[in-house]
């Protein structure tokens, strides 16, 4: 039976609220050692939660894995939730992401296994190809530190920005030192960056949410980012402490089994690339 849960706006904010009541109670050695029943798993619809499900459908039975997926639609929640205890786990994000996260919110998230990268793409409904886009062309990119920076260093690995030496994950229009093109930027939540393609020139895009919008980005990107030496791989990440929860390490074994490798093949047609 497929264990998912749609939250809604108003589960989430409530999520929220409870992260604020006991965060403050919450240290990084307290992640609970209790390790009976389901093992609950915060995700984004696509392609974690789908990814998750596969495992649940298929894998987690025979290993004796009680395996639940909750989805969230955005990147806030699914650590604020792993931090209270809401949820054993999440898989969504990569390791600038959780370092910045941590380190702005006091949070003890740690990464378990890396199990894909999903390339950030340029789209765009107004043009097709970047050459195309015309001086003082809008752009839209995620609003977050660290998607925001790496949303610029794709563009200056194409030619159409340049930013200062030694700008990093935390990079933003103001550190673009050259901008032949005039590109106006407009910051915007990741989650709506898909969504903002009809009023804007071009949108970069997470893969997550390309994906969720119906674009295929092996396809249809103006420019992709690469895959080779990525620090972007997504991976099954706990509070610290619950690395030795026996149920995690089964879901990390099975999400990196040959089984889970060939399902991200091929649904998700180089989208999506397996890590392991």
């Amino acid at each position: 039976m497929r264990n998912t849960a749609k939250l809604s706006t108003a589960v989430l904010a409530a999520g929220a609220l409870t992260f604020g009541l006991t965060a403050c109670g919450s240290g990084s050695d307290s992640a609970s050692s209790d390790y009976s029943g389901p093992l609950v798993v915060a995700a984004s619809p696509t392609p974690h939660a789908e990814i998750l499900n596969f495992v649940e459908k298929n894998l987690a039975k025979k290993a004796g894995l009680d395996l639940q997926v909750k989805e969230f639609q955005d990147y806030i929640v699914p650590n604020t939730a792993t931090e209270d205890g809401s949820v054993d786990a999440n898989y969504f994000q990569n390791q600038p992401y959780l370092d910045d996260f941590n380190n702005k919110r006091g949070t003890h998230i740690v990464p378990v296994v890396t199990v894909h990268l999903e390339p950030l793409g340029l789209y765009s409904h107004k043009v097709g190809k970047v050459e195309a886009l015309k001086s003082g062309a809008t752009v839209a990119v995620p609003n977050d530190a660290v998607n925001e920076a790496r949303a610029l260093k794709l563009l200056a690995a194409n030619g159409l920005i340049t930013l200062k030496a030694g700008a990093g994950s935390e990079a933003t229009p103001q550190d673009i030192t050259k901008n032949p093109r005039n590109l106006k930027f407009k910051e915007v939540e990741a989650a709506q960056t898909a969504r903002s393609l009809d009023d804007v020139d071009a949108a970069v895009v997470n893969g997550n949410y390309a994906i969720s919008a119906g674009i295929k980005p092996a396809k249809e990107a103006l420019v992709l980012e690469s895959a080779k030496n990525s620090p972007y791989g997504n991976f099954l990440a706990v509070k610290k402490g619950k690395e030795k929860d026996p149920r995690v390490k089964k879901l990390a074994e099975l999400l990196t089994s040959p089984e889970v490798k060939k399902f991200i093949e091929d649904k998700y047609q180089g989208s999506v690339i397996p890590s392991f």
